[in-house]
């Protein structure tokens, strides 16, 4: 997102996502909420090294586990752009390009305790 603080306000008057802010890294994330389950992730675009990443939505599938979900779908054609890797609290998460050119994330989430 390149106007995060627009971004949710539009989504919380819309769809009454609330926000936290997450991890503390290089980049500016917040988790979306609505409720108390977790729905989406915002992330600033604006610093440097980002500025040719366009603003839009990157979608997740929820898989059983990313790991052998990723070797069968090297097998099927697909391209991993992010081998997997973990986000604590969050899950372990890889990115692919399937054989259409589509990219898209995969994740097992952590379990919620």
């Amino acid at each position: 997102m390149r106007e995060v603080e627009k971004a949710k306000a539009f989504y919380a008057r819309t769809l009454g996502w609330t926000y936290e802010p997450f991890g503390g890294g290089e980049h500016e994330y917040w988790v979306a909420k609505a409720g108390d389950a977790y729905v989406a992730g915002l992330m600033d675009l604006t610093p440097p090294g980002m500025a040719g990443a366009p603003a839009g939505w990157f979608g997740f599938i929820e898989v059983d586990d990313v790991d052998a979900r990723v070797a069968e779908a090297k097998k099927a054609g697909a391209q991993v752009f992010r081998e997997p890797f973990d986000i604590p609290g969050v899950g372990r998460i890889a990115v692919l390009v399937d054989p259409t050119g589509a990219e898209i994330g995969w994740m097992t989430s952590a379990t919620q305790g």
